[in-house]
């Protein structure tokens, strides 16, 4: 395989990856967690602890954890057929890894670590109070790291086209 090929399969991969990694972000937005924010508070934070339990696992690691590596990568093999898809793809990398996964790991997943923490409250008033606490600042950060996630995923789209086109 030529190493116009390579970065063109790998800038590919690294599509499909920040699409995923993106779909996945974005349907806590649109559904989730306003889903889980009219429900009782107590429910709420069950389910949130339970989905957070089982996020961890190997179908979501390639997306959430390879994706600025992967495209890192087209980058690099990229940047000899086009420089403009190199520096499109670099920028796809560092967007996702600071806006998404740097992002996901210093404030959600702590945030979810502290929730997972929480005994679920037995009254109705207190459950609330935990759940307010918890879920529009997780949203807000939730969304930075969705915005972050579908910019990368588009200037990979913009990379690939670059690169295409500079073959």
């Amino acid at each position: 395989m030529q190493r116009g090929d390579l970065a063109l399969t790998t800038a590919i991969a690294g599509i499909l990856l920040a699409g995923a990694i993106f779909g996945f972000f974005y349907a806590w937005v649109c559904s989730t967690m306003w889903g889980l924010d009219d429900l009782d508070p107590r429910v709420a934070i069950e389910a949130m602890q339970g989905m957070n339990a089982s996020v961890r696992n190997a179908v979501f690691f390639p997306a959430f954890f390879l994706t600025p590596f992967v495209l890192g990568g087209a980058a690099f093999l990229a940047r000899e057929a086009s420089g403009r898809a190199a520096l499109l793809l670099g920028a796809a990398a560092l967007v996702y890894l600071v806006g998404g996964l740097i992002l996901t790991m210093t404030v959600n997943v702590p945030m979810n670590e502290d929730l997972a923490a929480t005994a679920v409250p037995a009254t109705l008033e207190e459950a609330r109070r935990v759940w307010d606490d918890y879920s529009p600042r997780w949203q807000v950060f939730n969304q930075i790291r969705t915005v972050a996630s579908g910019a990368s995923l588009l200037l990979a789209v913009l990379g690939l086209v670059s690169l295409a086109r500079g073959r």
